[in-house]
């Protein structure tokens, strides 16, 4: 496996032969929680959570020259398998989250909504060229997730 497509479908987890957008998610989400618990207890003012959206970003801004490298390899222009915008926009989605496992698995839920919908603007992203629209559209859904999930959470309903 290359390093392209070892990147853009995460250690393989983008392989797997169902729902390989849903697998990344679920990686992503069950990585960011000790993410997001380390950068609670490390760092002040209650910003750890913030962290883990820029995390996202940059794993987002990694994912564009990857998973755009791993799409020419195997002549896909947004290959199922390429699934680090997964991890990207799920990490955004789970930025305003608090650690309780209701609120990642209704984090979770959401961002595949978001993602699986392509509601406007991911619609418009997700056309953008090469990886730069591999990697936006779910940006944008992560984004959209995270903005619902912080209404849930600030109404108390989580």
């Amino acid at each position: 496996m290359s390093i392209n497509a070892l990147i853009a479908t995460v250690f393989g987890a983008g392989r797997t032969p169902y729902a390989p957008g849903t697998a990344g998610s679920l990686v992503a989400a069950i990585v960011a929680w000790p993410l997001a618990a380390y950068f609670e207890r490390t760092l002040p003012y209650g910003i750890g959570h913030w962290w883990l959206a820029a995390c996202g970003l940059g794993v987002g801004l990694i994912g564009i020259y990857f998973s755009e490298m791993y799409a020419r390899e195997i002549g896909d222009s947004d290959p199922p398998s390429c699934v680090i915008d997964e991890v990207a926009g799920q990490w955004i989605a789970l930025a305003v989250a608090p650690l309780s496992f209701w609120a990642y698995f209704v984090g979770f839920a959401l961002f595949r909504f978001f993602d699986i919908r392509k509601i406007w603007p991911a619609d418009k992203a997700q056309n953008l060229p090469g990886g730069l629209g591999i990697v936006a559209d779910d940006i944008v859904a992560g984004l959209l997730a995270a903005l619902t999930l912080n209404l849930l959470v600030v109404g108390g309903y989580l």
